[in-house]
């Protein structure tokens, strides 16, 4: 009994497989790789960011990047002049102190300084988009600081400023809750 088997057909479009389909040839590097697969296989930290970073450019996503990166600036820096002008002048809060008893002065203390932690983290965030967006010019935006991988798109999306994959993030913030386990006992 004799066996059929199918072959594969080499044409100048790339190689037949054997459902009849055409597959297109892998280009070889000098060395006889497959192209590029020196850079990304060797896991360095550069090679990944440099693929990741011509993946950000030539995809055209950089100037829809950085649009996203300038409202969530402008909006961040909104609400920081909104919280600016809502605070009140010296002169208006000594008259305001002087006819409040001491429950109402703590709470007034407690409420300024909410306002002001509150400032003081939309400053960081507006400081982070700015970090965001020099990795951009420079081509880094969406790599991970820490393992090189490209950053999900949905995750930048929710956090434009991220700086780390999922992942990394996770260790990080377990790393940070041990040590603070640490420092307690």
């Amino acid at each position: 009994m004799t066996r059929k088997t199918k072959t594969k057909k080499n044409t100048a479009a790339g190689a037949r497989t054997s459902a009849g389909t055409y597959r297109k040839p892998r280009s070889r590097d000098g060395n006889g790789r497959a192209a590029g697969a020196g850079s990304a296989a060797s896991g360095t930290r550069e090679a990944v960011r440099e693929k990741v970073s011509l993946t950000w450019a030539t995809s055209g996503r950089r100037e829809k990047l950085h649009r996203m990166l300038m409202a969530k600036r402008h909006e961040i820096m909104k609400s920081i002049e909104g919280g600016l002008g809502q605070t009140l002048t010296e002169a208006q809060e000594r008259r305001l102190e002087a006819a409040m008893d001491v429950g109402d002065q703590a709470l007034m203390d407690v409420e300024r300084h909410l306002g002001i932690s509150l400032m003081e983290m939309r400053n960081r965030q507006r400081q982070l988009i700015d970090e965001a967006l020099t990795r951009l010019d420079e081509g880094t935006y969406g790599a991970c600081a820490e393992c090189g991988v490209e950053i999900n798109e949905r995750r930048l999306a929710a956090v434009p400023f991220a700086q780390l994959c999922l992942d990394c993030q996770s260790k990080q913030e377990l790393l940070e809750k041990v040590e603070k386990g640490e420092e307690r006992e």
